[in-house]
């Protein structure tokens, strides 16, 4: 009976640990792929496509809004990429628009395939908050692609060292952003309320100067207008003036 039920055991438990040993090996297999794929996610072809379009691009004054990570709020460099990541994805996919058929167009095609695969390489945080340490930056399309190569280059750096990095939990830095109240914010127009502010002041630096040189006059004016009125009577100059009133014609 024991070694009856013991021999009836001993299929099961052996198909068991078959089974789980079977499991073992896919999980640690799909780990090293993982690994592997995102180690070796980014190549140096990726950059030299970067770089060509930053090459390509024609210098102007013309710039384009895009909202991007800023790096004085978050200064993590893993939960700086981690953030960016999204932003870059918004970015090539509705930003970097080129005629289609075109080198360019191929080029962000190849860029937008890129940053599908790398999805599996970033584990998005549980409470990542969206306008978190973002700002709205007005720059040219050359400094727009030069922060995506950046991106893309200490992504590539990181990613080899440790390709498990970035499920780092970033969620206390993100909220460290909205306790300061980031918000959503464009350079230029705080240097535009700085310059309006200067006009302001200085306007009211001269409105005081003129005020006070009217008042100045105001209280002058009336003492030369009225300097006839201080003469005593029986002054030789009113004498004077009385007599040539009497002369005959």
């Amino acid at each position: 009976m024991t070694a009856r039920g013991a021999a009836g055991r001993c299929p099961s438990s052996t198909w068991m640990g078959s089974r789980l040993l079977l499991v073992c090996l896919l999980v640690s297999r799909s780990v090293a792929e993982v690994s592997e794929h995102c180690s070796h996610m980014i190549g140096n072809g990726h950059l030299q496509i970067l770089q060509q379009l930053i090459d390509s691009q024609m210098e102007t004054a013309c710039l384009i809004e895009y909202k991007f990570v800023d790096q004085e709020q978050l200064d993590d460099p893993v939960c700086y990429l981690k953030k960016a990541f999204v932003l870059v994805q918004v970015i090539i996919e509705e930003t970097m628009r080129f005629k289609d058929n075109t080198p360019n167009a191929n080029a962000t095609e190849r860029l937008q395939e890129l940053s599908m695969k790398l999805n599996s390489c970033f584990i998005k945080d549980y409470k990542e908050q969206n306008e978190a340490c973002v700002q709205t930056y007005k720059e040219s399309p050359l400094r727009l692609l030069e922060k995506i190569k950046n991106f893309f280059n200490e992504t590539k750096n990181f990613l080899e060292k440790d390709w498990n990095i970035f499920s780092k939990n970033c969620n206390d830095s993100f909220a460290k952003c909205s306790s300061r109240g980031s918000s959503i914010q464009d350079p230029q127009t705080s240097a535009f309320v700085f310059w309006v502010l200067g006009i302001i002041l200085v306007l009211l630096a001269v409105g005081g100067l003129l005020f006070y040189s009217w008042k100045w006059r105001s209280h002058q004016d009336p003492r030369t207008l009225d300097s006839s009125v201080g003469r005593p009577e029986g002054s030789s100059l009113t004498q004077d003036e009385d007599r040539q009133v009497e002369l005959p014609v």
